[in-house]
């Protein structure tokens, strides 16, 4: 028998905008589209929305650790298996797992615990994001100094075969640390080249980009800033219209005011999207957790080292579009592709309501407050 489900009495976000005179109606779990708010019939089952927001679930592309677990402590299946789940409760349906920079053993593991969790069809993990080890030192961040190296041909091949074997794979690399050849061979191998935790300057972060890069991470934290005369990654990025960018939307690692500027310069809307970075305590009340030996606290909305350098975020994506609606003012429908529509389109993955394509078990109701999440499992 059918089953015929209407989400009404809301806004629903297709993945480009909100409609509020549309319902949204699933037959056997199955968007069969939108259809006008008075048209609900007898055979309906009716998912009263009041006034709540329907949209695809988020995709996220930088989730170092979740529901108490880091990645990097433990590239496993399983690893990957519990982050997927608390970033589920969350409201995300998709993310790349992402491995801070780390020893050439802990890196080959990470790719392969990637491709058996694919292989198994752990939910939710959509490809892998490898944040260094070809950093710079100079704006490592939270990464740890001693693990950052250049990147050599075995570094290379290594990446190239993780490429054929992994859906997406997302590589963050500096020029410090990468020889322009070997950016391009990436590139061309499929691997999305992202910049960031570089000092490099302007002129030669626009050659890496010509060269095919296509993103940079997490704009302007841990990188060349725009200055007057030296514009740096962030000029390079903003002076680009095809270049896109991950941003850490949660008020402490970008300033609202920022973020605001961001938002009004030309050609935004398709090319930033929200990342959570977020660390172990994601869908938990930890307080305290280890990334290998060193201690990082969580306290008022904050994840930091010892010194009080920043060490990823206390962040989930219900929140980055709440910050970024509320206190930045950038249009909801704005706020919600690039938690959604955005990062889904740079690695290639269906994130908007389609008909005959998006499922139940994708989308996601957000309270009209923009502070709370319920899945549809």
């Amino acid at each position: 028998m059918t089953e015929q489900v209407t989400f009404t009495n809301g806004r629903i976000f297709d993945g480009e905008r909100l409609h509020t005179d549309q319902a949204a109606r699933f037959v056997d779990g199955v968007f069969s589209g939108l259809v006008p708010e008075g048209s609900v019939t007898v055979a309906d089952t009716i998912v009263d929305l009041d006034g709540d927001v329907l949209s695809h679930g988020y995709v996220d592309l930088q989730v170092n650790g979740g529901g108490g677990v880091m990645f990097n402590d433990d590239p496993s299946v399983e690893t990957l298996s519990r982050m997927a789940r608390a970033h589920r409760r969350l409201g995300t349906v998709a993310l790349l797992p992402t491995l801070i920079t780390d020893t050439p053993e802990k890196t080959k593991a990470a790719i392969v615990a990637t491709q058996d969790a694919l292989a198994k069809g752990v939910a939710g993990i959509a490809g892998l994001h490898l944040e260094g080890p070809h950093l710079s030192t100079a704006k490592k961040g939270a990464h740890d100094g001693g693990l950052i190296r250049p990147m050599e041909d075995g570094d290379l091949t290594d990446l190239l075969q993780a490429a054929e074997a992994l859906p997406v794979l997302k590589v963050t690399i500096a020029p410090e640390s990468v020889t322009l050849d070997q950016a391009v061979a990436l590139t061309q191998a499929g691997i999305i080249v992202s910049l960031g935790h570089t000092d490099a300057n302007f002129e030669t972060c626009k050659t890496y980009l010509k060269a095919g890069a296509r993103c940079a991470t997490h704009l302007f934290n841990a990188m060349s800033q725009l200055g007057s005369r030296t514009p740096g990654l962030v000029g390079a990025v903003l002076s680009d219209p095809g270049i896109s960018a991950g941003l850490i939307a949660d008020g402490i690692h970008v300033h609202p005011a920022t973020m605001r500027v961001l938002w009004s310069s030309n050609g935004v809307p398709g090319r930033f999207f929200l990342v959570s970075d977020a660390m172990a305590v994601a869908g938990t009340d930890h307080s305290v957790f280890n990334l290998e030996g060193r201690r990082i606290s969580r306290k008022e909305g904050r994840l930091t080292l010892d010194d009080g350098t920043l060490a990823g975020a206390d962040l989930d994506l219900t929140t980055a579009i709440r910050v970024l609606s509320c206190d930045v003012g950038v249009p909801l429908d704005q706020a919600l592709a690039a938690a959604t529509y955005v990062p889904g389109a740079l690695i290639n993955r269906h994130s908007r309501f389609v008909p005959g394509s998006t499922l139940v078990s994708s989308i996601v109701r957000i309270s009209k407050a923009l502070n709370q999440v319920q899945n549809f499992d």
